[in-house]
């Protein structure tokens, strides 16, 4: 501990790094998930290439790709962030994919017979609905993310995997031992965020005592014997 202490700085520094390198790929993941996941939904052929992209995203060693980077990227932070932006694509697009089709269709009939377009049915319907199985993948993306970090370090760019290394070479434990505890301290406390994010972006799922999309079968109904949709 006096160690940790003396090097809070450093191990500050490093911190710090780690969370840019293992977060931003994280965001790119989410921009680009999105869309391409309700691609694949509202044009199901789209979805096996997708899928078998994503699984070669997923099979591709992160130090081999991380290498091959360097030729075009050279050692900046690209040649990590790019790797760490496929990986995560690999586990957000399913989740997208799957949170949409767990929409129940009442709801899409619902939503279609008040006007909304397919845009604006996507926007306020169906991705508040899905956002518990694509937060479920976000935080599988995130903590893998965080965690991989630590190789980028054998090429000179890895946050807190410096400490690994550095340990290692001086035979002093405590580094590594310290840096571990870091990063897992770190993918907690993520992980437990995105947690606290979900509650309260779906409030229903606490009681479970209001099916999601009630509102919108509600206000259909009330519509309906009004004589039209609002």
């Amino acid at each position: 501990m006096s160690w940790a202490w003396e090097n809070r700085a450093l191990l500050g520094h490093y911190l710090v790094q780690h969370l840019y390198l293992a977060l931003l790929p994280v965001l790119f993941g989410v921009i680009v998930a999105i869309p391409v996941g309700v691609m694949c939904v509202r044009y199901r052929w789209t979805w096996p290439p997708v899928l078998s992209l994503t699984s070669i995203f997923y099979a591709m060693p992160s130090l081999a790709l991380y290498l091959v980077l360097i030729d075009y990227t050279g050692l900046t932070d690209w040649t990590v962030i790019i790797p760490l932006t496929l990986f995560s694509l690999s586990v957000l697009i399913p989740g997208v994919v799957g949170g949409l089709r767990s929409v129940p269709p009442p709801v899409r009939q619902a939503a279609d017979a008040m006007g909304f377009g397919s845009l604006r049915r996507v926007i306020q319907v169906e991705l508040p609905l899905a956002v518990p199985v694509i937060i479920a993948g976000l935080r599988v993306a995130t903590v893998s993310s965080i965690s991989l970090v630590s190789v980028g370090q054998l090429i000179g760019i890895g946050g807190l995997g410096y400490f690994f290394i550095d340990g290692e070479q001086r035979d002093f434990p405590t580094e590594i031992y310290t840096a571990f505890i870091l990063i897992i301290v770190l993918a907690l406390l993520a992980d437990s965020i995105l947690v606290l994010l979900r509650r309260w972006l779906t409030p229903w799922e606490a009681g479970r005592t209001v099916r999601p999309g009630s509102r919108i079968l509600t206000a259909t109904s009330r519509g309906s014997s009004a004589g039209g949709a609002p």
